[in-house]
This record gives C-alpha cells, structure tokens and sequence, in this order.
C-alpha cells in the first residue's frame, strides 16, 4: 500500500466546512452499505494480520508480496464504494443546492480522487 502526504491544514480545513452539508442532520451516503463495509474492512484487518503473520514466520517474499497486493485492492475497491455512494448522495444534493455549497462539494470530491490517484 502506498501512501500520500497528508493534506495541508488549509485542505483540512476546508474539507470539514464543506463536509458538514452532507451531514448536518442528514446520513452520509454510505450509511445503507455501513454493515457491509464494515464486514470488508474486518475482512482486510484479517488479511493484515495475515501477512504480518507471514513476515513473523519469513514467508516468501512474492508470497507476501501477493497478499499485499490483494489487501491493496480490497482497500482500493472500498474507496471507490465510498466515494460512489459519496458523489450519489453528498455532492448530488449539495449541486441541487447550487452556490457555494455545491462549489465545496465538487472541490472536496476532486481531492479526494485526486488523493486515491496519487495512493
């Protein structure tokens, strides 16, 4: 798994303004999907535990390699979910808003792919 540098604090900043909207009283687009998501995500710990098994006991390396690759696109397919029922919900209903909203909406979905390109 590769990882990103973290986002500045001025992403921070205004990715929780624009996250708000989605959530002010509302569910977050996942929320239909949660017990699903958490069975991948215990899932992939599971394989996580797996392969720091594998280096405990000097597995071989392709091996290990292999199973990381697959805890990868577990993790990858996650994301995309995630970021599906985000831009089917969130920033559906924050652009039927317009204005500015839908503005912080369509800048947060951009970094966020932007992050999962770049990892």
């Amino acid at each position: 798994m590769t990882t990103s540098n973290p986002p500045s604090a001025s992403a921070d900043a205004s990715e929780t303004q624009a996250g708000s909207a989605c959530h002010d009283g509302n569910h977050h687009g996942y929320i239909s999907s949660k017990d699903n998501y958490l069975k991948r995500l215990r899932r992939i710990e599971g394989q996580a535990r797996g392969i720091q098994r594998m280096v405990e006991e000097e597995k071989y390396c392709i091996d290990i390699l292999t199973q990381v690759s697959a805890m990868t696109s577990a993790l990858r397919s996650v994301a995309l979910g995630l970021l599906d029922d985000h831009m089917s919900h969130c920033v559906a209903d924050a652009v039927a808003v317009g204005g500015e909203e839908a503005d912080a909406k369509l800048q947060e979905v951009s970094d966020a792919i932007a992050r999962l390109v770049r990892s």
